[in-house]
């Protein structure tokens, strides 16, 4: 996967291990529901709608899933375009160029 994807995937897997842990069957579906809402984000689907006939601490689930994966896409996005600036606009050498005119 790419690298925008890392953290969401580190997420899943996070999530997956802890359905395999989990001891009640309401506890696996709020961590399959809150993988689910990050996968989601990942695919850019929103299925919202579906979990609204659910109980609303599996919904919840759901939603934080789905709103942290958006989340992390967004930062990774700005976390790229702001590293594309600094290669196509480096910093600005010391010196006399970067002196106000005060200074000069």
């Amino acid at each position: 996967m790419e690298r925008t994807t890392d953290p969401i995937s580190i997420r899943i897997n996070w999530c997956r291990r802890q359905i395999a842990q989990a001891r009640t069957e309401p506890e696996v579906d709020g961590w399959r529901a809150e993988e689910d809402g990050l996968r989601d984000a990942l695919l850019n689907h929103d299925h919202t709608e579906d979990y609204r006939s659910c109980p609303p601490e599996i919904r919840d689930r759901y939603l934080l899933g789905f709103r942290d994966g958006t989340a992390l896409l967004r930062t990774a996005r700005i976390e790229r375009t702001t590293q594309n600036s600094r290669t196509q606009n480096p910093t600005p050498r010391v010196g006399q160029d970067n002196l106000s005119g005060d200074e000069r």
